[in-house]
């Protein structure tokens, strides 16, 4: 306990963690972005878990019309920065880093759906 209670007043002193840097980790960090990267969520088009999901449904010259976002665990990391970098149609064009792109890519590959995780 006084081990503990040295490395929390060294950080405090210091300003940074005895620890090590990362405090999340990339799934971690790309979670937090999925659900709210510069404010708007990916997964009200996207699902929970990147498995698209129906954004609206309207008529338009007599005909039902359903609006989905896609499903985007296969994209890869390419397809994923262009779409995020320029937004296209109903996308939104985010303001992401490299970083910020790489731990949406990591969140979105690895996550799975409850029923999923059984596999």
């Amino acid at each position: 306990m006084k081990g503990l209670t040295i490395a929390l007043l060294w950080a405090g002193l210091t300003g940074t963690a005895a620890w090590g840097d990362d405090f999340i980790s990339e799934f971690e960090y790309g979670q937090m972005l999925y659900q709210n990267p510069r404010g708007v969520s990916c997964a009200p088009c996207h699902g929970d878990h990147g498995e698209g999901a129906l954004i609206a449904r309207y008529r338009e010259e007599g005909k039902n019309v359903e609006l989905r976002g896609p499903d985007i665990r296969g994209t890869d990391l390419e397809t994923l920065r262009h779409a995020v970098s320029t937004g296209k149609g109903v996308m939104p064009r985010y303001f992401l880093t490299d970083e910020e792109i790489r731990a949406l890519y990591t969140y979105i590959r690895q996550s799975k759906k409850p029923e999923d995780a059984g596999e």
